[in-house]
């Protein structure tokens, strides 16, 4: 049996049309983001200026710092005494110069991770490949780091490999499938990576170029914090991902692997506007919004979930003005005393602020915490003169106003998440449900979600938990992404404006939608359908 909502309307085709595009955009960049912080680790602890190497701020030296940054010369004369360099002597006499694994990594293992996630994501592992042959044509082919080029040749390799393999599907003769899928796959990745070299590449390192110097024109200017004027309304109407990943990120790891650290790291991750909102919601909000706020800044600051934040903001849209002048606060005194990350923030949290910022001295990270610190502080006076001028309206007009906001939130992102149910819970407005029932035996119970990790995941443990108190075994709880269900699951858990996606990903399942992913009355129905299934069984 299918439980669901009403479909949302299609008058948000344009903006869910974007939000798709964001998460995709993120679907190739979040599975990598260990990648990420693994480089940006090295960076930090052996680049000159890093904790071990001849330029440390911290005065520390290690002798093998020259062979993992790689170099030779004079150049790369690094340890304690000064005589060891990236140059070694092989057995047979022949002077070799230490390749390293700042510039390798960063150059060729960060875009083909990428190339090859996007390709599967587009046509499986074969896609994988294709797009992975082809994005290293266009490595080659220029001079700086292709994470551009590999989000977007990544995915059209793919395309091109599942097109060609519609020619001859079902017409190859038995015994020659492994054959040709293993030549074509092969003659077209040659042909792609020689088109990425001579075509693509530099097609793509023009586009860098003038992304690029977009971004040095404004930092010239001093107009990168009007940057915040699309990024903070974008955050709250989950328009981020397109930004953040399609832009910021590929742009500030070339700029850190340049200087170290990128300030474009910390326009969308930084954890203060919404740490300010939050705050000025406990002391001068009313009801329900005041009385879970506290919680809220907790997660939003340690645990970077700052989607909780983004119903306070709905519920009164003109602290979106608030927000915009944090976020612009924020960038202002990065870009003024030079404050930066030497890798993403992802999730934004301050913990993980804190490690990209580090690497570049204790000097850049008081930079970085002030920055945080004065884009809390703003947004926080100016979302409390907000607050205090309409604080009788709203105390005469509350009672379902922030639910209507945490709904409008769902809306706006396309589906529910893990944060906003705990909101939901803490102001009493947790939603009801229809009766589950079914004669299928529930032995594989899958939470999907766009990207299959935080929302799910949580609301995932929540049932597992539910099992566990009410002594039900032998039934399997876990969380997908909608796009990997394959059919197998026998109860299928989705916030209901993502029902019908998961309904045609998996038709053969059982399908619960709920509007209420971390205290949903459904679970104890699912819970109660299925103890119920067991002690008919005994």
């Amino acid at each position: 049996m299918t439980t669901t909502s009403p479909a949302p309307a299609k008058a948000n085709g344009l903006r869910t049309g974007v939000q798709r595009f964001g998460t995709f955009l993120s679907g190739m960049i979040m599975p990598n983001i260990a990648a990420f912080i693994a480089w940006g680790f090295i960076t930090m602890l052996f680049i000159p200026a890093g904790f071990f190497g001849a330029k440390s701020p911290f005065g520390w030296h290690w002798a093998p710092v020259a062979e993992i940054i790689g170099g030779g010369g004079d150049s790369a004369v690094i340890g304690w005494q000064g005589a060891m360099t990236a140059v070694a002597e092989g057995a047979d006499g022949n002077i070799f110069a230490y390749v390293g694994l700042v510039g390798p990594m960063v150059t060729y293992l960060l875009p083909l991770l990428i190339a090859n996630t996007a390709g599967r994501m587009v046509y499986g592992e074969r896609g994988g490949v294709v797009a992975t042959i082809a994005t290293m044509g266009v490595i080659v082919g220029t001079n700086i780091p292709m994470f551009l080029g590999a989000m977007i040749m990544g995915p059209i390799a793919a395309w091109i490999t599942k097109q060609m393999d519609k020619l001859w599907d079902g017409k190859i003769r038995p015994g020659f499938e492994m054959l040709v899928n293993n030549f074509s796959a092969g003659i077209l990745g040659m042909i792609l990576a020689i088109v990425g070299f001579f075509a693509f590449g530099p097609v793509m390192l023009g586009i860098s170029a003038v992304l690029g110097a977009a971004v040095d024109w404004l930092v010239s200017l001093n107009l990168l914090p009007l940057v915040s004027i699309i990024v903070e309304p974008a955050k709250v109407l989950f328009l981020n991902n397109a930004i953040n990943h399609g832009v910021f990120t590929p742009l500030g790891i070339e700029q850190a692997a340049e200087t170290g650290k990128s300030i474009l790291f910390l326009i969308e991750a930084n954890p203060g506007p919404g740490l300010g909102l939050l705050l000025a919601f406990t002391f001068f909000g009313v009801g329900a919004a005041k009385a879970s706020a506290p919680g809220a800044a907790v997660i939003q600051f340690f645990g970077g979930i700052h989607e909780i934040y983004f119903p306070y903001a709905l519920s009164k849209p003109t602290t979106i003005l608030a927000l915009i002048a944090g976020g612009a606060a924020g960038v202002t005194t990065n870009m003024l005393l030079g404050g930066g990350l030497g890798f993403p923030a992802a999730p934004g949290s301050i913990i993980a602020v804190t490690a990209g910022a580090i690497g570049s001295g204790v000097g850049n990270l008081v930079v970085v915490y002030l920055s945080v610190l004065i884009a809390a502080a703003v947004t926080f006076l100016i979302t409390a003169v907000i607050l205090r001028a309409s604080r009788r309206r709203d105390l005469e007009a509350e009672g379902d106003t922030f639910g209507a906001a945490i709904a409008q939130t769902e809306a706006n992102k396309g589906k529910s998440s893990a944060a906003m149910d705990a909101l939901r819970t803490s102001s009493g407005a947790a939603a009801g449900g229809t009766a589950v029932a079914t004669d299928r035996r529930i032995e594989n119970v899958v939470f999907a979600c766009d990207a299959g990790m935080g929302s799910s995941a949580m609301g995932a443990s929540v049932l597992r938990n539910k099992f566990k108190k009410a002594g039900v075994e032998g039934v399997t709880v876990t969380n997908q992404a909608i796009a990997n269900l394959d059919g197998t699951a026998d109860l299928v858990i989705t916030q209901q404006q993502l029902t019908d996606r998961a309904k045609a990903q998996s038709p053969n399942s059982l399908h619960v939608s709920v509007d209420n992913f971390m205290n949903s009355p459904k679970y104890e129905e699912v819970v109660e359908m299925v103890r119920a299934q067991r002690d008919t069984d005994a």
